[in-house]
């Protein structure tokens, strides 16, 4: 596609003089499509395979070294057929069959931009203005500022998903950035650290900076199934497929064991182990329904293809429930269904199966993979606009399922990696699961980020500001500044204060801050502009959702050419498109039905469950109060 074609020209000017939001629902579907074939030719960069990598062919292998425990699944299983055929592997390799190594880890993030765009700044430049300044004058949570048509489960999902698609590794605490700090700032040393992403040591000198993952780029479920092998083999009960869960639904407490606090486990709270424990709990369900149906099947059979069925169904709860809840516009939520289902409908496509080999009438699934001419991998630029802290409310109340009376009322560091899964022991799943149903997380605006991620005491006992580092990563990995990132995502130009946001206070604080609109961080840009109707996140973020949401699906063979029964069985592939995040809810816990009901998503708001509700505890569950 090029930019002369008359329909995207047609599309982008409608875009940049009206905005896709306000334009009748038909035409605002087509111009979205026209934006996403615009990005998709446009806004994909490959930075090149890191050296040295290899797929391994055994545990002699000198290849495996890149592997984080040294162990792996290899590919063959047995001599009858290589298991990356049909399973994933651990390390995402095998998804590209032409090309095994795209997309696993140890592999490089993108870009959205062309690479000229992408050189991290340097000091002074990356330090100015003062990221600690920034997320003091603009950022700190002056008065909790919710979120209405969202619930705290929505703010979890978001955490529990980012866990599973990317991750720069623990931070590097040699050498430092170190920051100044203003006077009557109360932080507790001479000046602020905030560690450097670990850097590539094997980038090419004359081309910008480069950064690897240690998870893989797919969409494989690896926040539940773990990174490597050493995990897998702690989660697995080696018994029918199964994942290993205590008598009274709870995750194994030596699963806490050798946790490294300085990765991504250093961030968990008792909202991702409730969804932790709820998707470990579908896993087993899958695995009962499969060995009902394939008796004969082993242990690895069974969890191979209860992974690869729970894998999808997240997938697809992100794609039609969460997304939809989070940028509630009638376009939006036509269109981000149409990526599952296609705009012939959820109706037609359950009824005759795909009616055509285009995914904008069948959707993604099932249709054939397509790179759009650039190796997949997930971008700098994608968890960029990832950054949602504000999300978080201040104090978390936990209520009673049965009569909706005050359990415990606690602050972050409570509920905390650390004491998440003794909170959730006390508290409960359904007590749990309810409160954060009820409960609205934080909007996503300027002066609405939590203190306490501003005075950030991790497990692993680093003190930390998070609002500023969020500033500064964006600086360090050659991000654009906010004007610049719109204008590379062909947006209508952004030349003053006044242009960026209707407040007045925050155009001069905005002013007063960076002088130059042009300066404005990326973040504190997108905390300030005017969301679309229904929207919880900017309209400038979405640019690159368009483009990666559908990205890492087509991309994807074990989502479109493979998304087959040979793969999945014709029972997985019902069970992804017969399920949903509601009836995952209530299959495991049906005591959540009342909370439940007249709620059209359940990432919105759930409803208050008066005294008279009272219901029986699931067997092999504790009780709801």
């Amino acid at each position: 596609m090029r930019l002369s074609d008359g329909l995207t020209k047609f599309a982008l000017t409608l875009d940049r003089r009206f905005g896709w939001h306000r334009l009748p629902l038909p035409l605002g579907i087509l111009v979205l499509a026209e934006l996403r074939n615009l990005l998709r030719a446009r806004n994909l960069h490959d930075t090149g395979q890191p050296t040295g990598l290899a797929v391994p062919t055994g545990p002699d292998d000198p290849a495996a070294a890149r592997y984080l425990t040294g162990a792996l699944t290899f590919p063959l299983s047995g001599p009858e057929e290589p298991r990356y055929l049909t399973s994933r592997m651990i390390d995402g390799t095998f998804n590209d069959l032409d090309h095994p190594l795209m997309g696993s880890t140890g592999t490089r993030f993108g870009r959205n931009f062309p690479l000229e765009h992408t050189h991290p700044e340097a000091e002074p430049r990356l330090l100015t203005p003062n990221p600690r300044t920034v997320s003091r004058a603009l950022h700190t949570r002056d008065e909790f500022v919710p979120a209405t048509t969202l619930n705290v489960l929505a703010a979890a999902w978001l955490q529990f998903e980012v866990h599973d698609w990317f991750s720069h590794g623990p931070n590097d605490a040699e050498e430092p950035w170190l920051m100044s700090l203003d006077e009557g700032d109360a932080w507790p040393d001479p000046t602020m650290e905030i560690r450097r992403t670990p850097r590539e040591a094997s980038a090419d000198q004359d081309a910008p900076q480069t950064w690897r993952t240690v998870d893989t780029h797919w969409w494989d479920g690896s926040q539940i199934y773990g990174r490597d092998k050493s995990f897998i083999d702690r989660t697995r009960a080696r018994e029918h497929g199964k994942l290993r869960v205590e008598t009274d639904g709870m995750l194994p407490a030596d699963l806490e064991e050798n946790v490294d606090y300085a990765d991504v486990g250093g961030t968990h709270w008792i909202g991702l182990s409730v969804l932790h424990t709820l998707f470990t709990l579908e896993h087993n369900a899958i695995c009962d329904r499969l060995r009902a149906e394939y008796p004969t099947w082993s242990d690895d059979q069974l969890y191979d293809r209860a992974r690869m069925i729970n894998g999808a169904l997240m997938a697809k709860i992100h794609t039609v429930d969460w997304t939809p809840a989070i940028i509630a516009h009638p376009t939006t939520k036509i269109a981000m269904r149409a990526q599952w289902f296609g705009l012939a409908s959820e109706r037609v496509k359950r009824r005759f199966g795909r009616i055509s080999s285009s995914e904008a009438i069948s959707g993604i699934p099932g249709s054939a993979t397509n790179h759009h001419g650039v190796p997949y991998s997930l971008t700098e630029e994608f968890v960029a606009v990832y950054r949602m802290h504000p999300l978080l409310p201040d104090e978390f109340m936990f209520k009673g399922l049965a009569d909706d009376e005050l359990i415990a009322e606690l602050t972050f560091p409570e509920v905390n990696a650390l004491h998440a899964r003794d909170r959730l022991g006390e508290i409960t799943m359904p007590n749990a699961l309810y409160s954060l149903g009820v409960a609205h997380p934080g909007a996503l605006v300027l002066h609405n980020y939590p203190r306490f991620l501003q005075e950030f005491d991790r497990p692993d006992g680093f003190h930390m500001d998070l609002c500023a580092t969020d500033i500064l990563r964006t600086r360090e990995r050659g991000v654009p500044r906010y004007t610049k990132f719109r204008e590379l995502l062909h947006m209508k130009p952004v030349t003053s204060f006044e242009e960026l946001t209707p407040n007045r206070e925050w155009q001069e604080e905005l002013r007063g801050l960076y002088g130059d609109v042009n300066e404005v961080d990326l973040m504190s840009g997108l905390y300030a502009e005017p969301f679309p109707r229904g929207f919880g996140f900017s309209d400038t973020a979405f640019r690159i959702f368009i483009v990666m949401a559908s990205r890492r699906l087509k991309s994807d063979r074990f989502f479109t050419s493979d998304y087959t029964p040979k793969v999945y069985t014709q029972l997985g592939l019902d069970w992804i498109e017969d399920n949903s995040m509601r009836s995952v809810l209530l299959r495991h816990f049906p005591q959540l039905e009342p909370a439940l009901a007249g709620v059209e998503n359940p990432f919105a708001p759930w409803a208050s469950v008066p005294g008279r509700h009272r219901v029986a505890a699931t067997p092999g569950h504790r009780a709801a109060s």
